[in-house]
């Protein structure tokens, strides 16, 4: 068993990067959830595009926005850090300016806007993890991965109430968010930047072979695309079930949501640090027995009468997003713990991809579950849960070849 890490604001603040880089977090975060909640109806309303055009061209942004993992991976294992997270935020800027100079009806702008944006997002959780993880180390580098989580969270969360408060206004107001966002990216990308943080390579070579090759983890990246399907849980499968299969209130939705937003910043810290005592990959496992378990809460809320579903779903939407939490605070910690410094960048590019593929598919596989029934849902979404899990735990390849450890 690991020690476990005590929380330490100013210690947490040191390993997340600085001040600066918690303040570019902050920054970035808050401009993402001002646009990234209403980008289809901007294309909707600004730009009066129709909403299977408008959705096509975001799945595309976030499908052909992985192609450029590999790349990133390549330039953080040549030592780049703030400046990878910099330019993650800054080609975000450039997919603002596209949006706010699209003219009515063009929806090839509107596509390239969602591609630049959709390279940013993909780009900046590895560029991320590779500056924190070069800033800490052991389970110091898991509590501040998980404060960047929480920070982050609530930055999004203020952003999008911020925003709704704003959408009366209409098309106007949806402009302004748009560019109130690219300032916002702009001014996190300068505060990146300034951290300017560097890792050292391996050697001096800028080869595409330094360091060797990046771990595998073919279980682990297969798994991780079962799991992440939690994180999209309170955006699409919970609203389609309240309010299209038990005709409950919008309102619960909202709930939902809210409550989502509010435990992962407030509890993402203390759960990590306090399963630091267990290692990493038990920690994944278990996450998965536990949004398995919430998955089949769900199948049994559904269950009942309409005047007692909505809140029990509402009840186990609390132990998913423990799930999510415990998973967020443990995926990301393993892969770094398994890749050596060398190829670190690279390994976590993969794990990003897996991340990336899980999100874009989730939307098209929860939606088809859904129309077959909530056994079909809940019922297929835990299994494959719970095989996922207990290929984690059983995983031979547990990174030995690469770094010695299992992430322990």
């Amino acid at each position: 068993m690991a020690t476990t890490t005590k929380i330490r604001p100013r210690t947490l603040i040191r390993a997340s990067g600085g001040p600066r880089y918690a303040a570019a977090l902050a920054v970035d975060a808050l401009g993402t959830g001002l646009l990234r909640p209403f980008l289809l109806l901007y294309g909707v309303t600004v730009l009066q595009l129709s909403a299977p055009v408008t959705g096509i061209a975001m799945t595309a942004g976030v499908v052909l926005g992985l192609a450029c993992m590999p790349a990133v991976g390549r330039w953080l294992d040549r030592g780049a850090r703030s400046t990878v997270v910099a330019a993650s935020m800054l080609v975000r800027v450039l997919g603002v300016a596209l949006l706010l100079a699209a003219p009515l009806g063009n929806a090839w702008m509107f596509a390239a806007a969602a591609l630049f944006l959709g390279i940013g997002n993909q780009a900046w959780p590895a560029a991320h993890a590779a500056l924190v993880a070069t800033v800490a180390h052991g389970r110091e580098r898991d509590a501040a991965l998980a404060g960047g989580r929480a920070l982050r969270n609530a930055g999004l969360g203020a952003g999008a109430l911020l925003a709704a408060a704003c959408l009366a206004g209409g098309a106007t107001a949806l402009q302004a968010l748009a560019a109130a966002t690219g300032l916002a990216y702009l001014a996190a990308a300068a505060l990146a930047w300034s951290v300017r943080l560097r890792a050292e390579p391996a050697d001096n070579s800028t080869s595409d072979d330094v360091g060797g090759p990046a771990p595998r983890m073919r279980t682990l990246l297969a798994a991780n695309v079962v799991y992440v399907f939690c994180l999209n849980i309170p955006e699409i499968a919970l609203p389609l079930i309240l309010v299209t299969q038990l005709h409950a209130s919008p309102m619960w939705t909202s709930a939902v949501f809210v409550a989502n937003t509010v435990l992962v910043v407030t509890l993402q810290v203390p759960v990590t640090v306090l399963l630091s005592r267990f290692s990493r990959r038990a920690v994944l496992a278990f996450a998965g027995v536990v949004i398995a378990a919430s998955y089949l809460g769900f199948l049994a809320a559904s269950a009942l009468g309409h005047g007692w579903a909505a809140p029990a779903v509402a009840i186990v939407s609390v132990v998913c997003t423990l799930g999510e939490i415990v998973y967020a605070g443990s995926a990301t910690a393993l892969v770094a713990a398994l890749a050596p410094a060398p190829v670190l960048g690279r390994a976590l590019a993969r794990f990003q991809l897996s991340t990336g593929f899980g999100l874009a598919v989730s939307p098209a596989v929860i939606t088809g579950l859904a129309a077959l029934g909530p056994t079909s849902l809940w019922g297929g979404l835990a299994a494959a849960t719970l095989l996922s899990a207990g290929a984690v735990a059983t995983d031979k390849d547990r990174g030995t070849r690469f770094s010695g450890r299992d992430g322990d």
